[in-house]
């Protein structure tokens, strides 16, 4: 099924989805909507809860979380970087129950427990005129963290669909009420023409895309695959890349943006040097709340040598 979705055109259009085949779907965007409406503190306890839950069941994922951390952090033992997993699943549990908060509410309710640090660094380089690259991550916050920020600038976001044609036509709509323009992953056109409007665009580097483009520069120490893409977008439109993040807060309901001062030398005419750059600069986020970031994605998979055995295979 996976597969069929991906080959059709993103439709937006709910009509399009009233055979009996996208009940289940439907049923299950109700009970998002439903959960939406309870107080944030009890939203954060049934994540927590899923998130549990997903801990015990989810082996396959648990797997690569635990790989991930083991490699990231090894200066943990072993106890602790268990309870880094237990925390990443909780934090991600979290984050899935805020998707209705992002789609079916309006985040300005919210904005009265935000707080912004560094809005100075966006503005001072969207004066710049030629558009910013909002080079972000895929944090545990990432649709509410990203309705967020748009309280405070105007943005456009680049998206991945989702492999289900009706919860995509759902989170494309939901998007498009907060962001400019919601663009296609692959959309390189629209990104150009957003940045020549001068145009900020939230844009994610920090997954394994395959071997297409890529680089291997260190992230936590291992090399990864890094996409050399945000270099040839800073250098053909001449952009300024500005690092942001969005973590919750710890001390009780409430949230933190973070926007950092542009990169420097940026790009530098070196894909590994500027590849390198990118991933210190989100591994400093990362390890702002390391239990918020979405450790359940195999960041590792492409090796630099095509025979080196995979990090992520059961023993």
């Amino acid at each position: 099924m996976k597969k069929k979705y991906r080959k059709l055109p993103r439709n937006t259009d709910y009509s399009a989805y009233r055979h009996p085949r996208w009940w289940p779907t439907w049923l299950g965007i109700f009970l998002m909507w439903c959960v939406s409406r309870l107080p944030i503190r009890v939203q954060w306890w049934l994540g927590k809860m899923a998130g549990l839950l997903a801990f015990r069941l989810a082996r396959s994922r648990r797997h690569i979380a635990e790989v991930n951390i083991r490699l990231c952090f090894p200066e943990l033992t072993s106890a602790q970087q268990s309870a880094l997993v237990r925390k990443a699943f909780i934090a991600n549990g979290i984050g899935l129950l805020e998707l209705g908060i992002a789609w079916f509410r309006n985040p300005a309710k919210l904005t009265g427990i935000t707080r912004v640090h560094g809005l100075e660094h966006f503005e001072d380089a969207l004066a710049g005129g030629r558009g910013v690259l909002l080079l972000g991550g895929h944090y545990s916050t990432l649709d509410l963290g990203g309705s967020l920020v748009t309280e405070f600038i105007e943005a456009d976001v680049m998206q991945r669909d989702h492999n289900n044609p009706l919860m995509n036509a759902v989170m494309t709509r939901a998007r498009e009420r907060r962001y400019g323009t919601v663009l296609g992953a692959r959309d390189l056109r629209g990104l150009f023409r957003s940045l020549k409007k001068n145009r900020a665009v939230w844009y994610a580097t920090d997954q394994d895309y395959g071997r297409k483009d890529i680089v291997f520069a260190p992230f936590f120490g291992i090399p990864a695959g890094t996409i050399t893409a945000t270099s040839r977008i800073a250098e053909r439109s001449g952009c300024k890349v500005v690092p942001f993040s969005h973590f919750r807060r710890d001390d009780g309901p409430g949230y933190d943006i973070y926007f950092h001062p542009v990169l420097e030398n940026f790009p530098s005419g070196d894909d590994l040097q500027d590849a390198t750059l990118i991933n210190q600069t989100i591994e400093r986020e990362v390890r702002r709340a390391p239990d918020q970031y979405l450790w359940m994605h195999r960041r590792f998979k492409t090796r630099p040598d095509e025979n080196d055995p995979g990090f992520y295979k059961r023993r």
